[in-house]
């Protein structure tokens, strides 16, 4: 049995379409690894600057929060850009918007402004939409039996960027203090620059636009690209075993991450680690998200989407279980939190493929987009709630209710293995 826009995808691209393939996986890789400076730098420190600029700890997941409500709010807009004018605009401008929040973040915290740092916040938030839309496009003009690897590659180009990114918090007090202002401030100085490099090289280097020529290739009638980006992608959603699994698969491995990554720096800074150790536990956190991912493609390509799905589950909870009993240890903490991005990529990776594959291609930017804001509302609220369940609960109950929220995607994973080795069929049809 195959889902729906299954046939097609699993021919491969001719081979005008697999050249522009590898010429569109080389430019989303060079802006990934620069846009992931700006994405990564100033995890380890908006917590700490929320904190600082309101006097409780239970104020500094908000920072995190409004990064994950921004990415939601701007999944939409973006994933419409995309359909109406191409990847190419739409990635561009989602970096352009994110370093303006960066920037605008610098000027609330400097003024004392904590509504205004919010607000930045959120913007700066279309850096994660962006990063996270881009493995779309990477999906786009691929042959089916590669979808899984390309998408990786271009999730895996992030590692670059994102593991650097929080180590340069003793660089950015440098620059701080040369600027005048706030040595946690330094690293948005550099989320500032890098994402505007990465939207200067999207918009030079992403040509031909993959969605663009997908949509000549294919044949789309006239005026498939002015629908609005839901378009019914609830309803093809809703209909499609493997899109509901893969929705739910990636929105809950999102929440999960959001939700213990978010007040780990909190919890370190409580046992006494210095800044450059929080630094280093986030740097090795994402690189458990990123740098595994061509690897964790090349599984799901060989063995099965909704199998890699589960198994992203099973990974979050062993971190949740690790990260509970670590106590105030730094290296299990950070062991924890490495498991944790493993975690998240295999549920990341092996749905998004999924999704792709379970509908057809006119109902996928759609889908695409409301993934998107689900998987961010689900981090937002994960976020939102983390700060309270870490000062009423404590980092190890913090786990605990973070690897419950697994069982809806684990549920509906068993339940797709089971009617696949009954129909004898793939898992996600």
């Amino acid at each position: 049995m195959t889902a729906p826009g299954r046939e097609d995808a699993r021919a491969d691209p001719p081979a005008d379409a697999a050249r522009a393939q590898r010429r569109t996986v080389a430019a989303l890789v060079a802006a990934q690894v620069v846009g992931g400076v700006g994405v990564g730098s100033a995890l380890s420190v908006s917590g700490l600057i929320a904190r600082d600029l309101t006097g409780s700890q239970v104020w500094a997941g908000v920072a995190t929060t409004m990064i994950t409500l921004g990415a939601a709010v701007l999944a939409l807009p973006l994933a419409a850009a995309a359909a109406r004018r191409g990847r190419r605009t739409a990635l561009g401008l989602g970096w352009f918007l994110a370093a303006a929040g960066a920037a605008g973040a610098i000027l609330a915290a400097e003024t004392g402004s904590f509504p205004g740092f919010l607000a930045g916040m959120a913007l700066f938030g279309s850096g994660s939409a962006t990063n996270l839309q881009s493995r779309h496009a990477a999906a786009d003009l691929a042959a089916d039996r590669t979808r899984g690897r390309d998408l990786s590659v271009v999730v895996w180009a992030t590692t670059i960027g994102s593991v650097a990114g929080p180590n340069l918090t003793g660089p950015g007090a440098a620059v701080a203090g040369r600027l005048g202002v706030d040595a946690l401030l330094g690293p948005f100085v550099f989320s500032v620059a890098a994402f505007a490099a990465a939207g200067l090289l999207t918009t030079a280097l992403l040509r031909p636009d993959p969605l663009l020529l997908a949509r000549r290739l294919s044949g789309a009638p006239p005026g498939t690209g002015r629908r609005a980006p839901l378009g019914g992608a609830l309803a093809a959603v809703a209909a499609s075993p493997g899109a509901l699994l893969a929705v739910v698969g990636t929105v809950a491995g999102h929440a999960v991450m959001v939700m213990v990554m978010t007040m780990t720096p909190l919890h370190l800074e409580h046992g006494g680690a210095a800044l450059t150790v929080i630094g280093l536990t986030i740097s090795l956190h994402i690189a458990g998200m990123y740098a595994f991912s061509p690897l964790v493609g090349w599984l799901a390509d060989r063995f099965g989407r909704v199998e890699g799905l589960l198994a992203g589950q099973a990974v979050l909870v062993a971190s949740a279980a690790v990260s509970a009993m670590a106590g105030h240890h730094q290296g299990w903490v950070m062991a924890g939190l490495v498991l944790l991005g493993l975690g998240w990529s295999f549920s990341l990776v092996s749905a998004s493929t999924l999704l792709a594959e379970s509908l057809r291609p006119e109902d996928r930017p759609g889908a695409q987009g409301l993934t998107d804001l689900l998987m961010n509302l689900g981090g937002a609220a994960g976020g939102a709630v983390s700060g309270v369940l870490l000062a009423v609960s404590g980092f190890a109950l913090l786990n605990v209710y973070a690897a419950v929220l697994t069982a809806p995607a684990v549920v509906l994973g068993v339940r797709a293995l089971a009617r696949a080795r009954a129909a004898g069929g793939p898992a996600g049809a």
